[in-house]
């Protein structure tokens, strides 16, 4: 039975995914750092019918010793571990560089970036031993270049993962190809990452035009969830790129608002 681990998968994006391969009857790795949320998930999961495993732990993607020690417990549990998401992440605050506490900053770029390289870093070895398995790291605002006020971080963040993972898949290729390496874009989701700040931080106030952009083009992170599981398990390909929301899915949803068709979450 195949084994996947999710980053940050004790609520939102990450749980909807581990949720959908355990129905998919996979083992599934719960790892968030928030104790709480993490029960919470995992209770979930007790109420679903599956054939798979699920395994929990507290994990700050930033430690290397974590990430190392959770590999370890995993294995002593599992056979293999197939798939491996970087989902882990946080929001910044919704302000210019100079008002933002170096604090946030140096947190933002440790989980948002730090924290898929070191992931990767560690399971890396673990799959090229295995001679399979597949590394997803999840892309965000800024990957595509976009730019925004009071996402300069968050975004710089998000570029230099896109970066790293096509790196990633290259040196992957060199070394035997074993392993595939993608991206996953998911888009606008719906879930408490877009309303707050680090994490469980201050509210973020959006403002109407923004609501309205959401309204268009967001969808809730179990509809996506669907799509990007299906694709994975299917996959055997490295240097793969999943986006939801693509350019010709976003015109559609512009052209129904023209006519009032569209999302109330805001509302």
């Amino acid at each position: 039975m195949k084994t996947v681990v999710i980053t940050g998968s004790a609520r939102g994006f990450g749980y909807a995914m581990i949720e959908r391969f355990y129905q998919n009857n996979y083992n599934v790795v719960l790892c968030d750092i928030n104790h709480e949320e993490l029960e919470k998930a995992k209770n979930k999961l007790d109420g679903i019918s599956s054939s798979g495993k699920v395994l929990s732990y507290i994990l700050d993607v930033t430690k290397e010793e974590e990430i190392q020690e959770m590999i370890s417990n995993i294995l002593n549990e599992v056979d293999t571990i197939d798939i491996w998401v970087n989902n882990a992440g946080v929001n910044q605050p919704m302000k210019a560089i100079w008002d933002l506490d170096s604090k946030d900053i140096n947190r933002l770029i440790d989980i948002d970036l730090k924290g898929t390289i070191l992931c990767s870093k560690h399971i890396m070895p673990v799959m090229l031993k295995q001679k399979s398995g597949a590394i997803y790291n999840v892309e965000g605002y800024g990957s595509n270049d976009a730019t925004m006020l009071g996402l300069s971080i968050y975004g710089t963040s998000k570029r230099a993962v896109t970066y790293f993972t096509e790196a990633l898949s290259k040196e992957s290729h060199d070394c035997g190809n074993y392993v595939c390496i993608g991206k996953i874009t998911p888009g606008i989701m719906i879930t408490n990452f877009i309303g707050t700040s680090m994490g469980d931080g201050e509210k973020i106030q959006l403002d109407e035009k923004t609501k309205n952009v959401y309204n268009i083009l967001g969808d809730y992170p179990e509809v996506i969830a669907e799509y990007m599981v299906n694709k994975m398990i299917n996959n055997k390909k490295n240097g793969v790129k999943f986006a939801w929301l693509t350019t010709s899915r976003a015109m559609g949803r512009f052209f129904k608002a023209m006519f009032g068709i569209k999302n109330h979450y805001f509302d």
